[in-house]
């Protein structure tokens, strides 16, 4: 049914907005990539399989190749989320680390109504925010520690097995857990937990795509987002002989 068949119905109009600079957007792929091969690499290494026991002299080097990948990965991770946490800074008012706090009683509005309509589906629409809504804020500021936690136990584990100068400047951690054992364990726990945020964060993406057709997952390739904007909206009257411009009335 158009417009002009339904004189009640309210079109859908977007205007698009520049959201995501070129650093965040870059900092997101690479971080996905990281957190990928970290995660598959980081679970052969606790749990290896079969295919490292071989009498093939070629495979014999298989969880050598895992290792060196996973630390390579390990680095590339941390230093992009240095990175990041400068462009937390210096970027646009949607890349401020700062503003990931919910410090005010609109962001706790938006927690509430972003948990009523995309996790538990009581809502059918959540609140329009053109960047990070504030769930999503709460949730990255969360990633955010989780990474550090991660990366500091990481290069812990690794330091008695490496003569680099960064791993030993996470000794202190393997103290401040009594051994490597409770570190150890920290450090495969937060794997799942990058597991369990992963696969919530696709399908909230997915979500605000699909149903709510804002661009969510075009802006981490494009930088735009689209907002509602009735105002500027053209519907079928618009094109009526008596609406259309230097078109006389008959």
């Amino acid at each position: 049914m158009s417009v002009a068949e339904n004189k009640s119905a309210k079109p859908m109009c977007y205007h698009r907005v520049y959201v995501w600079e070129y650093p965040v957007r870059i900092f997101h792929w690479l971080n996905a990539l990281c957190i990928v091969v970290l995660c598959i690499t980081g679970y052969l290494i606790g749990a290896p399989q079969e295919l490292f026991y071989t009498n093939e002299a070629s495979h014999g080097y298989w969880f050598g190749i895992v290792r060196f990948t996973h630390m390579a990965f390990g680095n590339i991770f941390f230093f992009n989320l240095i990175i990041r946490f400068y462009w937390g800074i210096a970027g646009n008012r949607h890349a401020r680390i700062l503003g990931y706090f919910p410090v005010t009683k609109k962001h706790w509005k938006e927690i509430y109504g972003m948990l009523m309509a995309e996790i538990l589906l009581i809502k059918l629409h959540a609140p329009e925010v053109i960047g990070h809504n504030a769930l999503a804020m709460v949730s990255y500021l969360g990633l955010f520690v989780l990474s550090l936690v991660q990366a500091a136990t990481g290069f812990a584990l690794y330091a008695s097995m490496s003569e680099s100068w960064l791993p030993h400047l996470f000794t202190w951690v393997n103290t401040l857990g009594g051994s490597e054992f409770p570190v150890r364990s920290i450090h495969h726990l937060i794997m799942w937990l990058f597991i369990i945020f992963a696969i919530v964060h696709v399908y909230i993406v997915l979500y605000g795509d699909f149903v709510e057709g804002r661009g969510e997952v075009s802006s981490m390739v494009s930088g735009n987002k689209f907002k509602e904007n009735r105002s500027q909206c053209v519907t079928d009257d618009d094109f009526s002989p008596g609406k259309v411009k230097g078109q006389k009335k008959a």
